[in-house]
């Protein structure tokens, strides 16, 4: 199974006392559901945050909700996110996550395509869009996505695990082991590759 990531911001503001304690919600990205109540409680005060913070909190609740399954109220956060500031690739690559999640490819592999036209070096937007390839059958599409990921971060484990499976799904074996063998020197903890190369017949 290929995998698709998503990226949370950090909140610039700095702050002491319960509005601290706000900002450290939302920056959160392991107990979603603090995620989303900090998150709430920034974007509920209005223009009292500046529009990059309450872009940000838009951002990163929307990343809860992904997580959580709720992908038409993630879709709804990076909306917001985009009209505070229309040229963040990243609010462009993580709806793009939402719509293949909820089953709409050609809405996320449009996503990717303004996340890549707004910043030509983002190695995720690029592997997700892969992903997305790679679920509509067209895996040499795929490939080349993770290949300019691999390009752009050389020490980005994904894009190896998602083109080894892509490999995989050809035939072509030495390259799919060859990228789990690459994904897990990256990543000594990346299960899925160690499985695969079990699979494959091969000690990890």
């Amino acid at each position: 199974m290929v995998r698709p990531l998503v990226f949370a911001l950090a909140l610039a503001l700095s702050a002491t006392g319960a509005w601290a304690d706000m900002y450290d919600d939302c920056d959160e990205v392991k107990d979603l559901d603090r995620t989303i109540h900090g998150c709430t409680q920034v974007i509920e005060r209005g223009e009292k945050e500046t529009r990059k913070d309450r872009t940000a909190a838009y951002n990163n609740r929307g990343f809860a909700h992904d997580e959580k399954g709720d992908y038409d109220r993630a879709i709804a956060d990076y909306d917001e996110a985009i009209k505070l500031n229309p040229k963040l690739a990243i609010a462009y690559a993580n709806r793009g996550v939402a719509y293949k999640n909820k089953g709409e490819v050609d809405r996320a592999i449009a996503d990717y395509d303004e996340a890549i036209k707004l910043n030509p070096k983002l190695a995720l937007a690029y592997t997700n869009r892969g992903v997305a390839y790679g679920s509509k059958g067209e895996v040499d599409r795929a490939i080349a996505g993770y290949d300019k990921a691999i390009a752009l971060e050389p020490n980005y484990a994904l894009p190896y695990y998602n083109r080894g499976v892509a490999y995989g799904s050809r035939g072509e074996v030495d390259r799919a082991i060859a990228d789990f063998r690459k994904a897990l020197e990256i990543d000594p903890s990346d299960q899925d590759a160690k499985n695969n190369l079990k699979a494959l017949g091969v000690t990890p």
